[in-house]
């Protein structure tokens, strides 16, 4: 495969991706939460082992395995469970940009886990992403710490859970990259979510869920493109241009922001779009003040 191939299947992963939030909320509003995150992680893990087989358990290490396991299978259940918990779209649409703190979150918790080096940059542009997010949440409304903690307490399980998976995935790509060596446990990651996701429906009050043709053309669209999404990522970060694709991935809550909006016929006020716009510039900052520090 030539790099410019390479390069457009990285791309594809990123647009792949940003359909996920919007697709998570259709289908747990169709299926329930606890359910619908269930049948979705289900059929990703399917369509994974169709298009990849079944990793062999030989050259994992163990503290990626059970260390990263734990984060990965943290960080799907508490996005999805935080999405599938919004009290309606547009705030399911603020989780998954709490979601896209990552980044940032990423870069900072390197300093202290991978002995990253750091400079001023860095921590105005995670400042900035979490003003991002603040300026997101306060909508229309002019802002105010109490104004701030009603939002939250709107809705405790949901912020709670969003801030939760910014972290946990944060701490996994760190942990991965000290510990993983080469190996990708997605598939067998994906599993173990499904069976924990199953464990807490099969224990909980759920509600019947609603099968459509369209609830199942979505399952297997999201699950057909997480596949093809992960194989593709791989692809275009070994043989295509990483430079053009690490830009890109930084404007993932833009994408994703506007996918979900189509998807869920939910138009986001100015604010909305003015904290996607600030947190997508903080994680900016922190790529550009990292990769800056390293050529130092």
């Amino acid at each position: 495969m030539t790099p410019q191939r390479a390069t457009l299947a990285g791309l594809l992963a990123i647009l792949l991706w940003s359909t996920s939030v919007g697709l998570l909320r259709s289908l747990t509003e169709a299926l329930g939460p606890v359910g619908g995150a269930a049948m979705v992680y289900s059929t990703c893990t399917l369509c994974l082992v169709l298009f990849s087989g079944f990793p062999s358990l030989r050259g994992f290490s163990k503290g990626y395995l059970f260390g990263g396991g734990l984060l990965f299978v943290c960080y799907e259940i508490f996005l999805s469970l935080s999405i599938g918990f919004a009290a309606n779209r547009v705030q399911a649409m603020e989780m998954g940009m709490i979601n896209y703190l990552w980044p940032s979150l990423t870069l900072l918790f390197a300093v202290f886990i991978n002995q990253q080096k750091s400079s001023l940059g860095l921590w105005i542009g995670v400042a900035l992403a979490l003003v991002g997010i603040v300026w997101m949440m306060k909508g229309e409304s002019h802002w105010s710490p109490l104004v701030m903690w009603q939002n939250i307490l709107t809705n405790p399980l949901a912020y709670g859970l969003a801030f939760a998976a910014a972290i946990s995935w944060a701490l996994y790509c760190n942990i991965t990259k000290r510990l993983a060596r080469g190996k990708s446990g997605n598939t067998l990651f994906f599993l173990a979510v499904s069976i924990v996701l199953w464990i807490q429906y099969a224990a909980s009050t759920r509600p019947p869920m609603a099968f459509s043709v369209t609830t199942g053309l979505e399952l297997l669209f999201m699950g057909a493109s997480t596949a093809v999404a992960y194989s593709a990522w791989n692809t275009g970060i070994q043989r295509g241009n990483m430079t053009l694709l690490a830009t890109a991935s930084y404007f993932t809550p833009v994408f994703s922001t506007l996918l979900a909006a189509l998807w869920l016929h939910t138009v986001p006020d100015v604010a909305f779009w003015q904290g996607v716009a600030m947190i997508t510039l903080g994680s900016l900052v922190c790529w550009w003040a990292t990769r800056e520090t390293q050529k130092q």
